[in-house]
């Protein structure tokens, strides 16, 4: 160990927290009430058991209030460090202390994971500077961002494609480097498939440094649900194995993306950390200030789980609130990121207590930041404890993930009596839930599928879950899937089967691309990804959850449906407005009229299977008729008269087989009958469109 020199170390600021780089030096800065002491500990190698350095802050010169601060000469970006914090261990005041703890700053741009790192022993007491994680010094103004701009893109433009970094590249038939499989500059390779699928926005699910190790071994944590430290890129999606890595490869992968317009959305969790329960490991917050970040019932001596992971983060408390506002610009700032998707986050509406706040401080903050109002804020609105919030979420800016559009489209295409009504209602935009008349109506964010629960090709192949790979017995996951397995479990080899499953599957993304509202796919869908019937594959880092690249060649029909549906989609006003229509003057040109199998006449009775709307904005020549066929038998619906001097032409029928199932304008062939026949599970839709427009009739 080096012996310090005081000339060296000087007093240093409160402000800004972090390990802020200097051209002569780097000012380090932690909150903690509590502590008796801090030590700063400096370290030259990940897996380093001793530290090189360590400098012991006195209270007296490094105290101001309740931070904790120093300004260390000579030291430089890319220097590995970490705190040790000495006080009193008293659960029964919500006191955590362990002296001999290495713990994360807070406010760490990266973290350095070395091969030593061990869960289990960071849940014991004692030294762990062997295994533990460290903190590492960031600059992050050296950064070349070149013209790299904000895309802005509305909602009423977006095109949401939920993905998995590691995930998407991971599997061997990626083709790429193994090195590069299943990183940030492993997306950035498979840009121009995002591209030409007509993506305008990818959801990343955690990227924000998370323990690996957080799942039943040998399992492993996969889908990232499980923060250390909520400034720095997960390090294990970086093929720059350098501490400082990640940082910049996850810039060049937003400044990548940006070049080919496409938004970068952040899947954030501030509802809780990887240090978990009362025997959880220790990484950094519990050791700093316990009660400050957790929300602890000092009466029981236990944290309380609003999260279903063990702990809940104090979202409400100012410092916690002031580490939330400050990640949320940093990442704006100086990651470039266009917006964020917050995991359960009605967490962010409970006070220190867990009790529901009418007015939590944390969101309105988010809300008027000046910084992140060009950004897009996406609320998953309940919580593990049964708070659900979906239709009244705090504020005038959070999107909201629309659960019942997923339920309800799910339950009508599975053919469930008493679900024409709510149907309707998803594809207006869920008005019944979001009625507010000013409200935009993109903020409903739709899918039929997301990372937690079945793909989309499992929802028409299982009727319950699978989950026996998890090792908990298939206790876990959702056990309401609304999904039906067209009559197998499982893989079939039937293919009147397999027929019905892929019609399914093409009713489910016309449905959700014509709907009103901001539509989000799960990545592989458009490929008929399967889990094997896991529908909770968080630890689940295998072939099970990876993209597999074969299926676009092997489901290449499926994928040209989705890109043809989505480029025609994006090209009509009338399946992306901002309010709903209310044929008024001056409110809106669209005007939307239900139907049945006969016009004017919509069923939405108990026992209604089949639905039909007509569209229409003649101020932009859009005319478009929409016919839905849940039923078993074949229907025959009667079509509107089309608009003067056009007809009607088939643009989409998902009954049809390849190449004629999703058609472009110019090849849809003209219908000369007044009736349409559909058959059974199908949906089809129809545009006006001049008589000399299509090169078919």
């Amino acid at each position: 160990m080096s012996i310090v020199v005081d000339q060296d170390i000087l007093t240093g600021k409160s402000y800004p927290l972090g390990a802020t780089a200097y051209p002569d030096g780097v000012n380090f800065s932690i909150f903690s009430k509590s502590c008796a002491s801090v030590e700063l500990l400096f370290f030259d190698d990940p897996d380093d058991g001793k530290p090189a350095r360590v400098i012991r802050l006195d209270p007296a010169r490094n105290r101001t209030f309740h931070y904790w601060h120093v300004f260390v000469r000579n030291i430089k970006p890319g220097q590995l460090y970490g705190y040790r914090v000495h006080g009193p261990h008293d659960p029964a005041k919500g006191l955590f202390f362990d002296g001999d703890k290495l713990l994360i700053d807070p406010y760490s741009k990266a973290v350095a994971i070395g091969k030593n790192y061990d869960r289990p022993k960071a849940c014991i007491p004692g030294d762990n500077c062997a295994w533990a994680p460290k903190s590492v010094v960031v600059d992050p103004s050296c950064y070349d961002w070149e013209d790299d701009k904000p895309l802005n893109i509305p909602f009423s433009s977006s095109i949401i494609y939920e993905v998995h970094v590691g995930g998407f590249t991971r599997n061997p038939n990626s083709l790429l480097p193994e090195g590069k499989r299943g990183t940030y500059a492993g997306l950035v390779e498979k840009i121009d498939y995002l591209k030409r699928l007509g993506i305008t926005a990818v959801e990343l699910m955690p990227i924000q440094q998370f323990d690996e190790q957080d799942a039943r071994p040998p399992l492993r944590n996969y889908w990232g649900y499980s923060p250390m430290a909520f400034f720095a890129p997960h390090g294990g999606y970086s093929s720059d194995k350098d501490p400082m890595g990640a940082v910049n490869e996850f810039r060049d992968m937003v400044k990548a993306l940006h070049r080919n317009g496409i938004e970068v959305i952040m899947d954030v969790v501030f509802n809780h950390t990887a240090e978990a329960g009362h025997d959880g490991p220790t990484f950094s917050f519990r050791g700093l200030e316990n009660t400050a970040y957790y929300i602890y019932n000092l009466e029981n001596q236990r944290f309380e789980n609003y999260t279903g992971c063990g702990n809940t983060m104090n979202t409400n408390f100012s410092v916690v609130r002031k580490m939330i506002l400050d990640c949320l610009c940093y990442w704006v700032e100086e990651m470039h990121v266009d917006g964020f998707r917050f995991d359960l986050a009605s967490i962010m509406s409970r006070g220190e207590f867990g009790e529901l706040l009418e007015r939590p401080p944390i969101l309105w903050s988010i809300e008027s930041n000046p910084v992140l109002a060009g950004t897009k804020m996406i609320a998953e609105a309940w919580d593990a404890a049964g708070l659900y919030q979906v239709g009244s979420f705090v504020g005038d800016r959070f999107a909201e993930w629309n659960s019942h559009f997923r339920d309800d489209v799910r339950s009508f295409i599975k053919g469930d009596p008493d679900t024409a009504l709510k149907l309707s209602n998803r594809v207006l935009g869920s008005p019944d839930i979001f009625p507010q008349p000013d409200r935009d109506i993109n903020r409903s964010i739709n899918f039929i599928t997301c990372h937690d629960g079945f793909t989309l090709n499992d929802v028409v192949s299982y009727n319950r879950k699978h989950n026996e790979a998890n090792l908990e017995d298939n206790r876990d996951g959702y056990d309401y899937n609304h999904s039906w397995n067209c009559g197998v479990e499982g893989p079939a080899d039937d293919p009147d089967i397999e027929n019905l499953r892929l019609r399914q599957i093409k009713n489910f993304l016309t449905i959700l691309l014509t709907s009103q509202g901001t539509p989000m796919i799960l990545m592989g869908d458009e490929v008929r990804r399967s889990q094997n019937g896991n529908n909770n594959a968080y630890c689940q880092d295998s072939e099970l959850s990876w993209f597999d690249w074969n299926l676009t060649e092997k489901n290449r029909d499926l994928l040209s449906f989705v890109q043809r549906l989505i480029q025609f989609t994006r090209s009509y006003s009338v399946f992306h407005l901002k309010h709903i229509p209310l044929n008024s003057p001056g409110r809106s040109h669209t005007v939307m009229s239900w139907h049945g199998v006969n016009l004017g006449e919509p069923d939405f009775g108990e026992h209604s299977h089949s639905i039909a709307l007509e569209m229409k904005a003649p101020d932009r020549g859009e005319h478009v008729f929409l016919m839905i066929n849940a039923f078993w038998e074949p229907l025959s619906f009667e079509l509107p008269r089309p608009d003067h001097g056009c007809s009607w032409h088939r643009l989409i029928d998902s009954s049809l087989s390849p190449g004629e199932d999703c058609l472009t304008l110019e090849e849809a062939p003209g219908i000369r009958t007044k009736r349409y026949r559909l058959t059974e599970r199908s949906v089809a839709m129809l545009v006006s469109l001049r008589e000399d427009f299509s090169r078919k009739s």
